[in-house]
């Protein structure tokens, strides 16, 4: 069965995209709750509309985590963590570190699934990947410090 995506379905497709699925699927999931209208007789130019305004969303998406970016871009956070005298954390230094540092230090809220990179368990400068959107990525500098 052809339905009109009316939100962003993952696994399936994005707003304004026409796609099969099983008939179940549809009857009992996307139509009710609201994700999808089937697609019948003149739907093609409200797909058409759907697809336009949703491009015109993303640049603008786009151009405000460039924006971001462009805030973030150089910092080099700093986190303190228990560490032995040779320097090996006795805990790690993970993505919900570099999320509530981003949030204390720079002002920016991400939620830890936008952070990604290797988790850190020695004292030194690590380095951390913001995804701001699906195009634009930072990179940030984490430096983890001994706790006194």
């Amino acid at each position: 069965m052809k339905v009109l995506l009316r939100t962003d379905v993952d696994g399936l497709g994005r707003t304004g995209d026409i796609v099969d699925v099983a008939r179940g699927y549809a009857r009992n999931f996307l139509v009710p709750e609201g994700l999808a209208v089937a697609a019948i007789g003149g739907i093609a130019a409200q797909a058409e509309a759907m697809q336009r305004k949703r491009d015109l969303r993303s640049v603008a998406e786009r151009a405000d985590a460039e924006r971001v970016a462009g805030r973030i871009a150089g910092v080099v956070l700093q986190v303190t963590a228990k560490a032995s005298e040779e320097g090996r954390l006795f805990g790690s230094v993970g993505t919900a570190e570099v999320v509530e540092a981003l949030a204390a230090q720079v002002g920016l809220e991400v939620d830890r699934r936008q952070v990604h990179g290797e988790i850190a368990k020695d004292v030194g400068v690590h380095e951390f990947t913001v995804q701001l959107h699906p195009e634009v990525a930072v990179p940030v500098d984490v430096e983890v410090r001994a706790e006194d």
